[in-house]
């Protein structure tokens, strides 16, 4: 049934070898892929927010902080704590979800490698060893999954480390701009 929706969206062009790629991977190559998408837009999320959402928080902080009559005093220092507590949590919103879907995604090509192998098993136990075609049809079924998932997750570790890189760098920066030092 899924490969009759997908035939008539795909029709003949470059459609058509998507959807021939995710047919030989298997239904497990659909879970990579949606993971991947989520993936990808969380990452996107992210740059979003780095760009443009957080220039203007931090502004914002800045301004607050500076309309404070005291910079000193106990209560001073822990509202600039808060106030740095809060923006790193969150430039560092999604990126735990990031990195679990970093590691789900190979994990999930195994699974597609489980359940080509099964069938490659299947053909052995109905045929035997004498039907080379039909076990390779199994194998390439466990392969593609396996790759996707390893393509997917490792597409996504370099926006992971310059986010957590940025994440740390800008609180430093906001941590900086926020001194009780040297203010009244």
């Amino acid at each position: 049934m899924l490969e009759a929706l997908l035939w008539r969206i795909a029709g003949s062009g470059p459609l058509a070898r998507v959807a021939d790629f995710l047919d030989d991977g298997g239904p497990v190559l659909l879970l990579v892929g949606a993971a991947g998408l989520l993936l990808w837009v969380l990452i996107l999320e992210r740059w979003v927010y780095f760009r443009f959402v957080f220039p203007r928080m931090e502004r914002e902080l800045i301004a607050q902080w500076r309309e404070r009559a005291t910079h000193r005093s106990w209560s001073a220092r822990r509202v600039r704590e808060v106030m740095i507590r809060r923006a790193r949590e969150r430039l560092a919103a999604t990126l735990p979800l990031i990195q679990t879907l970093i590691a789900a995604c190979p994990l999930l090509g195994l699974l597609g490698t489980v359940t080509g192998m099964i069938a490659v098993f299947d053909v052995v136990a109905l045929v035997g060893t004498g039907d080379a075609q039909a076990m390779a049809a199994g194998v390439s079924r466990a392969t593609i999954p396996t790759m996707a998932g390893m393509v997917v997750g490792i597409s996504g570790l370099f926006p992971l480390y310059r986010f957590t890189a940025a994440a740390r760098d800008r609180a430093e920066r906001l941590s900086e701009a926020l001194d009780t030092r040297g203010t009244a």
